[in-house]
Order: structure tokens, then C-alpha cells, then sequence
């Protein structure tokens, strides 16, 4: 599995318009994607922190040519008037760990 994180972070009064964006049209796109698994937006705890949004995605093949066709450009672009600190976007790679019992 491939995870990508993009954290940002919001004005304080537009945080409900920018959640409303990512539920009604970020997610039903996302959810469209080939190799696409789940994602997920986290909001944070303390109001300093960042708002991350996760999606999984199959393989890193399938992530990375969601990104080539410059839709995640575009749907970073539906949030753009409401960030006072630009998304930041990190990847991972998910390793399967077995515990010794």
C-alpha cells in the first residue's frame, strides 16, 4: 500500500466552508480513482495544528498517476482561498509487521 499525506492549515473562520469542499467534492473524486483505498480527512486537536487529509491508494503506480493527471493540482486549487499555510504533501510506503506473540 501507498499513503500520501498533505497537511495544511485553514483561516479560522473559513474551516467549515473548506470541510464542506473536501466531504462534497474532494472525497466523491478521490473515491473515483483508480487503485484508490480510502481516504481520510483528519482535522486537529489543538487549533494550532495542521489538517491532514490521507488517501491510500493501492499501489504507488496508481498514486502517482492520479498525480500526473493534474487532479490533484485541481482539487488543491478548490481549497486555495481558504489556507493560511500552503498544503504540504509527504508519501509512504506501508510495510506489513507481524508481532511475535
Amino acid at each position: 500500500m501507498f499513503v500520501r499525506l498533505v497537511s495544511c492549515k485553514f483561516l479560522p473562520d473559513k474551516i467549515n466552508e473548506a470541510r464542506k469542499v473536501f466531504l462534497d467534492e474532494i472525497i466523491p473524486t478521490l473515491q473515483k480513482q483508480n487503485g484508490m483505498i480510502h481516504v481520510r480527512f483528519l482535522e486537529p486537536t489543538e487549533k494550532a495544528g495542521d489538517f491532514i487529509s490521507m488517501t491510500e491508494w493501492k499501489t504507488k503506480e496508481d498514486a502517482e498517476a492520479y498525480e500526473r493527471t493534474g487532479l490533484y493540482q485541481k482539487l488543491v486549487k478548490k481549497l486555495e482561498p481558504f489556507y493560511t499555510k500552503q498544503p504540504e504533501l509527504k508519501t509512504f510506503t506501508e510495510k506489513e509487521v507481524f508481532e511475535h506473540v
